[in-house]
Formats: structure tokens, sequence, C-alpha cells
């Protein structure tokens, strides 16, 4: 697999191991790493180790899918595949993504609010 970084990148820095991380689990393409600024109780990120952008991205549904298994890896591994969580992704300054590198964000460990807000 090419290594695809960019250098000022924190998440390509904790794949680089240039930045410390707790992780849940990693493998050659992804990393599941501890959210170090939690909005939920529980609250985990998976993350491809390569620097990729979602809207960047051309026939990402494999890619996509081994994300999403990791995702439900994590929420096991955390203890709430069976009280319920969620997976977001951020894209863009609307949603308040604060990194472009593709990451999702597992959250849950209590009832989540709604996304209904205004």
């Amino acid at each position: 697999m090419e290594k695809i970084r960019k250098e000022d990148c924190v998440f390509c820095k904790i794949a680089d191991g240039k930045l410390p991380a707790t992780y849940l689990f990693q493998d050659d393409e992804i990393m599941t790493i501890e959210n170090i600024y939690p909005e939920a109780k529980v609250h985990a990120l998976v993350i491809p180790k390569n620097h990729i952008v979602l809207n960047s991205l051309a026939d990402s549904e494999e890619l996509l899918g081994r994300l999403i298994v990791r995702a439900r890896e994590a929420a096991e591994i955390k203890g709430i595949k069976d009280s319920g969580y969620r997976i977001v992704i951020n894209t863009g300054k609307d949603a308040r993504a604060d990194f472009e590198h593709l990451h999702l964000h597992i959250l849950g460990g209590k009832k989540l609010g709604s996304l209904n807000q205004k």
C-alpha cells in the first residue's frame, strides 16, 4: 500500500507515530483511536492511515465499507454495540469539520441528543 501523507495533518502524524494516541486497534490501512476531546461518554475515531478527503474519493465503496466495519468493532470494544451508537462523518466548514482527512466519529455510551437542532 502506498503511503499518502500530508505534512501538516494531525491524523497523518498519528499514523506515522509522530503524535501519541490511545489506540483501540489498527491494521496496515485503518486506525481506531480514542478522541482526546470527547463529545459523548464514548467517542472514538476511525481513520484511514492515508490522507484521504471524502469529496475527492473515487470508487470509495470498498474503503468506506471497511471503515463502517471498523466503527462497529469499535462500538463492540467500547461496550456500546447493543445499546446503540452514532457514526458521524463531518465534511466541510458548515459541518464543523476540523480536519479534511476523512474520519468517522463513533459516539455513544448515553442517550444522544436529536439531530433536529437548528
